[in-house]
């Protein structure tokens, strides 16, 4: 058995990278397949030779992030792993900047991954961006975080938010009061992001004045939307037409942010999603960015990964499965009876 011996200086972050009941240690004991035991200010870290040098870079990250002054959480530790499985935990530095935003509990929030750092990135530099991804990487609270800097700092004197109202699988109709009481289950993520921002009181305040609109999509035609920062949510439910309707209501001095998810599409079979569409025509276009996230930037429960890539490999024997469905079919021809 291969050892090799880390000394940790402070025992505070001894403590912060051990976790509550040891709990992160048993974590990265799990995913490496080592042992880690701990001798005053020295780790011990026992196994396989080439298991034993992943864990000692992984345990020298997550020390890094402890020097920033960031708690350890089990994100981190997954995604330290997959660095430095993928031989990228150099660029575990990279992350260290200035926050997106501080919410109304003084809680900062800045980019957890490198694929989130890219997306905010992209925001900040171009007029429009559009962040695919699946559920979890921070495609909303992100874009949400950035447009409430913006306003703060009164590069923008408004806050669009809008969302298509698709229906998945359940009816509007059958929700109770107006069209506003019906709408709003849908715009709910984004009310819960502006709250953790700008907490209710000065939210509502915004609201009032107008400085701050939530709003289904359909609301959005015929206006042109001047100084301000305008956030689409859910845009894989949105049409072709009203993708390109959306698209051309960008005014002078604003900033548009598109988020969707392709592999949550809810609309027709037969209607094509405008934002995968959208992300197709203009990736070449000066000024538009188009950032593609994965399940590997997913910050939410570390199942919720594991259902994403299941799903994806579920999907990726999909077409296979339908080409032969489709050769059974048109060698079946409806209402030709047998001699």
């Amino acid at each position: 058995m291969f050892e090799q011996t880390i000394n940790v200086e402070r025992m505070e972050d001894l403590v912060g990278l051990f976790g509550s009941f040891d709990s992160n240690i048993r974590q990265l004991e799990e995913a490496l397949r080592v042992s880690v035991l701990s001798r005053g200010s020295e780790l011990k870290i026992q196994g396989d030779p080439e298991d034993v040098y992943k864990a000692a870079r992984v345990i020298n990250g997550l020390l890094a992030i402890l020097a920033r002054g960031e708690a350890i959480s089990d994100q981190n530790i997954r995604y330290v792993v997959s660095l430095v499985e993928d031989g990228e935990e150099e660029k575990l530095g990279e992350l260290a900047q200035d926050v997106v935003c501080v919410t109304v509990k003084g809680k900062p929030i800045k980019p957890k991954t490198l694929g989130q750092k890219r997306y905010v990135e992209d925001i900040s530099n171009h007029t429009i961006t559009m962040g695919i991804g699946p559920a979890g990487t921070g495609k909303t609270y992100l874009a949400v975080a950035a447009a409430v800097t913006a306003f703060r700092q009164k590069r923008v004197s408004r806050v669009i938010l809008t969302r298509p109202a698709v229906e998945a699988g359940e009816k509007l109709g059958f929700l109770p009061g107006d069209l506003q009481n019906k709408v709003d289950p849908y715009l709910r993520p984004l009310y819960d992001a502006m709250f953790d921002m700008l907490g209710g009181e000065n939210y509502h305040k915004y609201v009032e004045r107008g400085n701050i609109e939530v709003a289904p999509l359909a609301y959005m035609r015929g206006r042109t939307l001047d100084d301000s920062f305008i956030i689409l949510d859910e845009a894989q439910n949105t049409t072709r037409e009203q993708m390109k309707m959306f698209l051309t209501r960008l005014g002078f001095n604003s900033k548009i942010v598109i988020t969707g998810d392709v592999t949550q599409i809810d609309l027709p079979g037969d209607r094509i999603s405008g934002l995968k569409e959208a992300a197709k025509v203009l990736k070449n276009v000066k000024d538009v960015a188009v950032c593609e996230l994965t399940a590997r930037d997913v910050v939410r429960h570390a199942l919720v990964q594991r259902i994403i890539r299941a799903y994806e490999d579920f999907e990726g024997g999909k077409p296979e499965r339908r080409g032969k469905t489709a050769v059974l079919r048109r060698n079946v021809h409806p209402g030709k009876k047998k001699p």
